[in-house]
């Protein structure tokens, strides 16, 4: 079948019409081309569209049908060519979104939340990723942004500073240190640890060890957990103690006990990263969000690139 969209608009004035001459001239056309446009059309479909005397248009059974479907076509069509405009204007489409725990005990779910409020037709879609493999992914353009522990160098990456958490340390209920304000990493020293694991926890892991270091002393490891969940209830179960980011006190545990870590110390830095050199109309409305709501969300107005 070989017709065009211009074929069905015809064919669907004069099915209204149901008379060719105002079809022709609701078309701004003649009523000659107007015919002969039914005719290629009637031909490229197969089937007699329309019953005509020299007084009378009637639709066919095959044209009632073929009218149906052009109606729905057309609509498609419209919807269609107004997503496109839409899409490319960053108002539909969908947002690969990956963080890390930091991120999500802490500011992405209120930042997800105002987003989808005030962007309905963007599809969010969340991955869990350790910061390592949220750089790759971001820089083999799997992911769209990222929530991660910064730093994050690369030319073709920009970024904003979501927060600066100090670190906490979690103790067990009945652990001694629990009556202290706030206790010292040197308190620390002899104390056995949980950790999160290598290949989920490498950038904290980098900054933990650091901090032990600073301190002249290697920490005794206990067990490692994977996730955030593992380690809160390593700690509750009096496995070890653990540091974590001050986001965690937005984390109710039985059993868990959470108090400021004393002194100055390098804060960790989560950060958001999106690809500059690969421009998107779903990123860009996410990045002007960010910005329109920095105050609200505490974020850095700055770029860091």
């Amino acid at each position: 079948m070989r017709f065009e969209i211009r074929h069905m608009r015809a064919f669907i004035a004069v099915a209204e019409e149901l008379q060719f001459r105002p079809a022709a001239e609701r078309l701004h056309m003649t009523q000659s081309a107007l015919t002969r446009t039914i005719q290629h059309l009637e031909e490229a479909v197969g089937a007699e569209l329309l019953s005509r005397t020299t007084r009378v248009v009637q639709l066919t059974e095959a044209g009632r049908t073929f009218l149906y479907e052009c109606r729905l076509a057309l609509g498609h069509i419209e919807k269609a060519s107004l997503l496109a405009q839409a899409a490319a204007d960053g108002k539909v489409g969908y947002l690969r979104i990956a963080y890390m725990d930091f991120a999500i005990n802490g500011k992405l779910p209120m930042i997800i939340e105002k987003f989808l409020h005030t962007h309905p037709g963007i599809k969010v879609e969340l991955f869990h990723f350790p910061s390592s493999k949220q750089k790759e992914a971001l820089l083999e353009s799997r992911i769209d942004v990222g929530f991660l522990i910064g730093p994050f160098e690369s030319p073709s990456v920009r970024q904003l500073l979501v927060a600066r958490e100090e670190l906490v340390v979690l103790l067990p209920a009945a652990h001694p240190l629990v009556d202290k304000p706030s206790i010292s990493i040197r308190d620390l020293a002899n104390e056995k640890f949980i950790l999160g694991s290598k290949d989920s926890w490498e950038a904290f892991r980098a900054h933990f060890f650091a901090l032990c270091h600073a301190a002249n002393f290697s920490p005794l490891i206990a067990q490692e957990a994977s996730t955030s969940d593992g380690i809160f209830g390593l700690v509750a179960a009096n496995i070890g103690v653990a540091l974590y980011a001050r986001c965690a006190e937005n984390i109710l545990r039985k059993g868990l006990v959470i108090r400021p870590l004393a002194g100055r110390h390098k804060p960790l830095e989560t950060l958001v990263c999106w690809r500059k050199d690969i421009p998107t109309p779903t990123v860009d409305r996410f990045a002007q969000f960010l910005h329109d709501n920095a105050d609200e969300f505490g974020i850095a107005q700055e770029t860091r690139e």
